[in-house]
């Protein structure tokens, strides 16, 4: 009796200390030991999780015994049994994924292949699943899977995933395959005479929008619409090593001369601007204004619980002489905290907490109020700035391009920006988004996942809301007798006017403290053949023969005006840019050529001459430099999972 009772104390005892919840900590790296940020943990049977850090680190509650799941979009998923606090692990490149079919209600099934890998799921799972309740599968174990079938209304929906995150980690689920959303409609730039058009002016762009929502497309396996791809807010989603202005200007300008990786014949020209950095401590005080969305199509968890998730990032960083006010929109707008300061942490984050989803879509009177209140508690010669966050299905009251167009122009004269931040797929509307941010003197982002909103409010705090120049141009000015032809690489949506270079009654691009801008000029020099050009017949009154080579080696000089955000007339900074080439390319030509290159690809450019996704690996390998928080390795990881076809 005695040794019985002696085993089963040591039974318990073991149990005890078994069933003990401990601290798990470590880092997710991939088989050449880099780190995997945004990389999911799971505790198995349930739907507690966590994300790695930019560095791939973790911390998670489990208890010994239990099985943590590490996932990664093109990863195999990893199993581990918790049995120490730290847990180190190196996922492997995935080779397949089933693909499922299901028409109507699952009884059809069929199934192809798709490279990635993904947690499992079964046809039988789901098969008997009504098709209104999808969003409910993809929560659950059905994430990763590709499902087609029909909304009950005639329309076919098909549902394309890569991601094994599932249940409240859903950041990552699939969503329907476009459907709804909605991108405004981009013409390629193409070549142009130097001796016909000499002037090339265009508005600044910071936004950084169509690189993570390329990123979600890519990673849940869905095609990309030539639309969504803006190839300059591709280049600039990534860090540059630029130097910091030396003048008394808020903004210094680098250029950089080299072979066109993808042409031979011809060369690229990198223009880039380097603005201020400035330390939080310095930033004057904030007023902001957090305008969400919460109407029905913000229910989804990559949508509002996300939203709430990243705007806490942003309270976190808040100081005690900043404060916010909360506004939301559904049916009807309204304010749901009034202007608090920042030393009131707890209260800001209890009324985002409470925010639920529901209703319809009165985007515009969101906006008025939002400004009212923004405009009621203005700073002066402080940051002022209306933060509105929604996946851009505006459907109750001033809806049209033009409405909304006019309501932000008149919006801007009060001196508050306006910040846009998208959210969610399926009915995403990136063109009113970038539209609303581009009239409202701010710039637009979109959170995908917590990683993007830790890049946002936690590494770019400053620069994503306080301005250092508004209404920035740059004017380049091409040698004919040197250049031949000239074409600018996206901006297309940014194109001005020659004459609005000077006009500073044009509205143009803003710049935020520590933000870079990057343009890239493809140029056909003089005296070479090129397919791209073709024949123009000699103007009567103007020279526009092939120019002889003069003994200037001036390839173009660039201008640049902006403003102080607190004035209203410009200022101008100019430089020359010589032709000759650099005998070695820096790191960071050789990688923003890469990811225009890959842009090209995805829009299928004519001007990408045949190149591979292995000519973009290369060449963004060739230009990775320090990479020290993963973003280069991580576009390295999404071109090799891309396909074109």
């Amino acid at each position: 009796m005695m040794k019985k009772l002696f085993t089963l104390c040591i039974f318990l005892m073991i149990s005890q200390v078994w069933a003990q919840k401990i601290e798990v900590s470590g880092q997710i790296t991939d088989e050449s030991g880099q780190p995997l940020p945004g990389a999911a943990v799971q505790l198995k049977t349930t739907t507690k999780g966590v994300t790695a850090n930019f560095d791939g680190k973790y911390t998670i509650q489990a208890q010994l015994g239990e099985i943590l799941i590490f996932s990664y979009v093109g990863f195999a998923t990893q199993e581990v049994v918790v049995t120490q606090k730290v847990l180190n692990v190196t996922l492997q490149q995935g080779k397949e994924l089933e693909e499922v079919m299901i028409v109507a209600y699952g009884n059809a099934k069929n199934s192809t292949k798709v490279s990635s890998s993904v947690a499992t799921v079964t046809a039988e799972s789901i098969e008997q699943v009504p098709v209104n309740s999808l969003d409910q599968v993809l929560s659950g174990a059905a994430s990763g899977v590709t499902l087609n079938g029909y909304n009950g209304q005639g329309q076919t929906i098909t549902i394309r995933g890569r991601s094994s995150v599932s249940g409240n980690m859903g950041y990552h689920n699939p969503q329907y395959q476009a459907t709804n959303e909605s991108y405004k409609e981009i013409n390629e730039n193409t070549f142009k005479r130097a001796a016909l058009t000499p002037l090339s002016t265009f508005s600044i762009d910071v936004d950084k929008a169509s690189y993570s929502n390329v990123r979600r497309m890519i990673n849940n396996g869905m095609e990309v619409p030539a639309d969504a791809v803006k190839i300059e807010e591709m280049i600039n989603y990534f860090d540059y090593q630029y130097d910091q202005p030396k003048d008394r200007h808020p903004l210094a300008i680098h250029t950089e001369v080299g072979v066109t990786p993808w042409n031979k014949d011809t060369k690229l020209v990198k223009i880039a601007l380097q603005g201020k950095e400035i330390p939080l401590e310095k930033i004057p005080p904030s007023n902001f204004t957090f305008l969400i969305d919460v109407s029905g199509s913000m229910s989804s968890q990559n949508k509002l619980p996300l939203l709430k998730a990243a705007f806490k990032l942003m309270v976190e960083k808040m100081r005690n002489e900043d404060k916010v006010a909360i506004v939301v929109y559904a049916g009807a707008a309204g304010m749901v905290l009034e202007p608090t300061s920042g030393d009131n942490k707890e209260k800001i984050l209890k009324a985002l907490n409470n925010l639920q989803a529901g209703g319809s879509t009165a985007g515009g009177a969101g906006i008025e109020l939002a400004y009212k209140i923004a405009s009621e508690n203005f700073i002066k010669d402080g940051n002022n700035r209306v933060i509105l966050a929604t996946d851009g299905d505006f459907n109750v009251g001033r809806t049209s391009r033009s409405d909304m167009e006019t309501l932000i122009e008149n919006k801007r004269e009060s001196g508050v920006y306006l910040s846009v931040l998208g959210f969610g797929m399926g009915n995403y509307k990136d063109d009113r988004l970038e539209l609303l941010a581009d009239k409202g003197n701010g710039n637009h982002a979109y959170i995908d996942t917590m990683q993007e909103a830790y890049k946002i409010f936690g590494k770019e705090f400053g620069g994503t809301l306080y301005t250092i120049a508004k209404d920035v141009k740059l004017q380049l000015e091409f040698n004919p007798n040197t250049v031949q032809a000239y074409r600018l690489i996206g901006y297309e949506n940014r194109l001005l006017n020659d004459e609005d270079f000077k006009d500073d009654t044009k509205d143009a691009g803003e710049l935020g403290a520590g933000h870079t801008v990057t343009a890239l000029y493809e140029i056909i020099p003089v005296g070479v053949d090129s397919k791209y050009l073709k024949d123009v017949d000699d103007l009567k009154y103007t020279n526009t023969g092939t120019p002889k080579i003069h003994s200037s080696n001036e390839l173009l000089t660039v201008k640049i005006r902006y403003k102080k955000p607190n004035k209203n007339k410009s200022i101008e900074l100019k430089e020359i840019v010589e032709s000759k080439v650099s005998k070695t390319n820096s790191d960071d030509f050789n990688f923003t050529a890469a990811v225009a290159l890959f842009g090209m690809q995805l829009r299928n450019s004519q001007f990408h001459n045949n190149s591979k996704l292995e000519d973009v690996v290369a060449l963004a390998e060739s230009g990775r430099g320090e990479d020290a928080n993963g973003y280069r390795a991580e576009f390295i990881r999404l071109v090799k999972s891309t396909s074109t076809k």
